[in-house]
Formats: C-alpha cells, structure tokens, sequence
C-alpha cells in the first residue's frame, strides 16, 4: 500500500499515558502523563485532548521529555470527528462549557484566564518532579495565551503559543489584545530583554481567531523575544477539518518533510531540545 500524498498528524493513544489528578487552591483537574526527561505541558485545543493532541505529545516524548497534558475540558481521548453530527455537537457543548467557565476570560481584554495560577502550580510541581533546567510548554487555540502568561515563571524556558485564540476578535480592541494582562507581559518582555527568552508563536495567515494584530502587538512588545511562524493557507492540509485553516500542530499539519507546517512542528521541536536537552 502506497503512503498518502498528503499524511495528516498522526494520532496517539489515551490508554498508554498515565491518569493523575492535580490539585491547586482547591481546584482539580485529571492530568495524563507519558515519558521521561524534562517537562512539556501540553494545554490542549478545542474541544479536548484528542487523538491528534496525543500524537504531538508522544513526538514530546520521543524527544526525550515528559508529555504533560492537564484536562481542562472536553472528553480526554475523544475523536471530535469520528461522526459529523456528534462531533458538532461534542465541539458546542465543550465550548459552551469552556465559554461560561469562571476559570477562562474569553472575551474581555487585559487579563489572564484564572488557570493559568493553576497551570503554574501544575508546572512548578512536575519541574521538581522530573528535573532538568525548566520546562516547556505548548498552548493551543484556546490556550495558546496562556504559554505567554506562563511565561512569567522563570521555570518556564520554553513557551510556545499555537494559534492563541482568546480574546475571540469580536471587536478591533480584542483584534489587538492577548490574554495576558499587562503586568504579566511586562514580566515576559523583561525575561525577553535579560534572560534571552523566546516565545514562539504560530498561526496561519488568514485564521479568522488569529488576526495579524495580535502578533503585531506581541513583536512590539516583546520585540526579538516574539519568534513568529506564519504560514500561508496554501500550506495547510487540503482535507484540514476547517473551511480556514487553523490547527498549526494538528489538523492542518501535513506530516512529511518539507512541507511548511512540518517545518513548523520541527521547529517547535527544536525549541523543546534546544532549552530543555542541550545540557
């Protein structure tokens, strides 16, 4: 059988990751763990950590790190396309969940959602737990931001913001906003300026969730600390779930080399080898 043309993210398996749970300032969330090696926490997209979520995680883990995937929402495991009709619905009904849920800030501008407080627990914990001089962490449309408000902690030494999504561009103020309040920022934009920080960003141009001004206000900020990967809506898989193409590491990746999102994921990849292996 010939290999397709276009291979799509591959897909991981829930059962071979460890189930734990994780608790800060009263709030517990089910936490899946998988490997070895520093730290990575990856902060899974809309709807949920799905199967192709898990793929990128085991490539984590094949890099010599531990893949940490805190489940912040929707069904762990869960294929959001395995059927039309329930897919649609499973999508709305963890939107909605998420939406109306005090732990995130989806529309209001200059503020971190209240997870992240928890997310840094959680990274601060595995840290000590699995060594190494920091961890890394991969946000994803819904959570991209919350890598850049991470970002504060200095344990933090490699964040990654995949298509950050939220505030939703409803307005041109939120058009030019981040989740992240200002105070934060100032913090990263310092770790930038004194510690050689660098904060990758990715998205496809054209994203309707990812407006250009939103990355423009991340290089005026942060300056050569913001290390912007832009692709064109031609690079995106041609049979990606969405009419736009959005899921840089995910649904629109076509997995084989020289392909631009697979140079993208490389080099998500190599920011993970290069801070957190290299000793």
């Amino acid at each position: 059988m010939t290999a397709p043309s276009n291979p799509k993210a591959p897909e991981g398996d829930l059962a071979t990751f460890e189930h734990e749970h994780f608790t800060h300032d009263g709030a517990t969330h089910d936490v899946y763990r998988k490997g070895k090696g520093p730290a990575v926490l990856v902060l899974t997209e809309l709807p949920g950590i799905s199967p192709q979520v898990l793929g990128f995680a085991d490539r984590v883990v094949a890099l010599g790190c531990t893949a940490v995937l805190p489940n912040l929402f929707g069904t762990a495991g869960r294929d959001p396309f395995e059927s039309k009709v329930s897919g649609v619905l499973y999508g709305l009904s963890s939107m909605v969940g998420a939406c109306i849920s005090k732990e995130f800030t989806v529309f209001a501008t200059g503020r971190s959602s209240p997870a992240v407080d928890w997310l840094r627990a959680l990274a601060a914990s595995e840290h000590q737990r699995c060594g190494g001089p920091g961890v890394g962490v991969v946000g994803m449309c819904f959570t991209g931001g919350f890598a850049l408000a991470m970002a504060a902690d200095a344990r933090v030494l490699a964040p990654v913001m995949s298509q950050p999504s939220l505030p939703f561009p409803l307005t041109q103020s939120r058009r030019r906003a981040i989740d992240c309040d200002p105070a934060t920022l100032d913090v990263v934009a310092q770790r930038c300026d004194r510690e050689g920080l660098r904060v990758m960003g990715l998205r496809f141009k054209g994203d309707p969730l990812v407006p250009e001004e939103r990355f423009q206000l991340l290089r005026e900020r942060l300056g050569e600390g913001f290390v912007a990967v832009e692709l064109e809506q031609a690079d995106g898989h041609p049979e990606g779930p969405l009419k736009k193409h959005h899921s840089v590491l995910t649904g629109a990746l076509i997995d084989a080399p020289g392909e631009p999102t697979r140079a993208a994921l490389d080099r998500v990849l190599q920011l993970f080898r290069d801070k957190l292996l290299a000793a």
